[in-house]
């Protein structure tokens, strides 16, 4: 069996290694049109902060150990184009500039994303940086050491890490964002405005509600950043607008979203025979509203990867959908959130009610204890849970881990009122605080 695969990132990885182990047999050729493989890009903002010394720690493979396993990967390689009917290959060596084909048995799609880059004047001057890979990060770090002012365009997960690296590394920093709010896709306002408070309290400008219009420098380097209601003097500007699927190779080639995801089944087959895809470039199952969306994680990613190995020659195992679970940490502040939020479940439609508790997460006996802050969204009639939101200084993220399996499988407020969960002074109270969120909507 001859597999080929197009990007080597989390999916592929993951894909690769389990095609690898499950198949040894297997002839799989990679090709990654990057000269490395395997960037961990969600470790970005450890590394400019410094909490993350040597960054060859966010790379969780190589070629090497790849050819261990008997696989061939051809860095800064480009597949150009596709013959699906024919199983073949167009693909150029960057280096040599060479062209040739290549066949295969079973094609697997990994190709990733990319930082969507607005079309707005002065887009291209010197210092206007994107957040991605192991050289955005690289150049990120030594830019910002010349850098005094440094402005964060997008305050997403990426946006507001690197706000609070670059704040802790002494720079004054703006984050401008045109939603009114920080995480607004994740978290409810209560919760954002404690975040945005910690940055607030640090000297962070937060530019919310603002919309940039325009990029002004000098001697072609950018030194300011107009927007619709301000202007932001600027040594280093980031762009963390969002991601889009790397799926223009296979525009109308296959089937995909209107952002050019492309649509994967349970078994992460595409609309083509033998033609598998997963991770950043394709669509998945969002189970709060059934319906396929763009969700951009690691965790999805690795999941359908390992995935493609299981079912590459015969169906054997569903993708089980994603509650687009995810946590973050800023200054003090343990934060996670899975499924809708109240605004998000509006937004769609839902007839919705919440519950929420504040509570010290164990016993006032200890001799410490601190308060954590949860959210419950569920539907009014079915009471069905459609999400969940946490904040606290005590790590108890893991609480919205256990709210995913309670999304997944679709129980009711009642039913998590009533859950057994363990007791023990150390950790929690007799009532556990998922019990005690969902009692407290009755």
């Amino acid at each position: 069996m001859k597999v080929a695969v197009i990007g080597c990132t989390h999916a592929g990885t993951a894909a690769i290694v389990n095609t690898a182990k499950k198949y040894p047999d297997a002839e799989i050729t990679v090709y990654e049109r990057n000269d490395n493989i395997s960037f961990l890009s969600c470790g970005i903002a450890l590394y400019v902060g410094g909490v993350v010394k040597d960054p060859q720690g966010l790379f969780y493979s190589s070629p090497e150990a790849l050819a261990e396993l008997g696989v061939k990967t051809k860095m800064s390689h480009d597949v150009l184009d596709i013959d699906f009917d024919a199983k073949k290959l167009k693909v150029k060596d960057l280096n040599s500039g060479e062209e040739f084909e290549d066949s295969f048995d079973k094609l697997i799609i990994t190709s990733g994303s990319w930082p969507i880059v607005p079309k707005i004047e002065g887009i291209d001057l010197y210092n206007i940086l994107l957040s991605k890979n192991f050289y955005h990060s690289n150049t990120i770090i030594e830019k910002a050491k010349k850098a005094d002012r440094i402005v964060v365009v997008g305050a997403g997960y990426i946006g507001v890490e690197l706000v609070e690296a670059f704040e802790a590394n002494g720079k004054k920093v703006t984050l401008i964002d045109s939603m009114d709010r920080i995480l607004s896709k994740y978290l409810d306002k209560e919760f954002t405005d404690t975040a945005e408070m910690a940055f607030a309290n640090r000297g962070v400008k937060l530019a919310l509600g603002e919309t940039v219009s325009k990029f002004e420098g000098e001697d072609g380097k950018v030194t300011k950043v107009i927007t619709n209601k301000g202007e932001y003097e600027a040594d280093l500007v980031i762009l963390c607008i969002g991601f889009r699927p790397s799926t223009d190779l296979f525009k109308g080639k296959l089937d995909t979203l209107p952002n050019g995801a492309i649509i994967v089944d349970e078994y992460m087959r595409t609309s083509k025979e033998d033609v598998f895809a997963a991770g950043d470039c394709c669509s998945v199952i969002y189970n709060p509203t059934g319906k396929r969306e763009y969700i951009p994680l690691a965790t999805n990613a690795v999941r359908m990867g390992t995935l493609i190995a299981r079912n590459l020659v015969k169906p054997t195992t569903k993708h089980l959908g994603t509650q687009g679970t995810s946590g973050i940490k800023i200054y003090e502040y343990n934060i996670a959130s899975t499924g809708l939020t109240e605004e998000s479940a509006n937004a769609a439609g839902f007839n919705i009610k919440t519950t929420s508790v504040t509570d010290n997460y164990r016993p006032e006996f200890m001799p410490t204890f601190d308060s954590v802050t949860i959210k419950v969204v569920y539907e009014a009639d079915s009471e069905v849970i459609l999400g969940a939101q946490l904040i606290s200084k005590t790590d108890l993220t893991q609480l919205m881990n256990t709210m995913s399996v309670v999304i997944q499988n679709k129980m009711t407020i009642d039913e998590l009122a009533f859950v057994d969960f363990f007791f023990q002074p150390h950790f929690n109270k007799p009532w556990s605080l998922l019990n005690i969120v969902a009692l407290n909507a009755k």
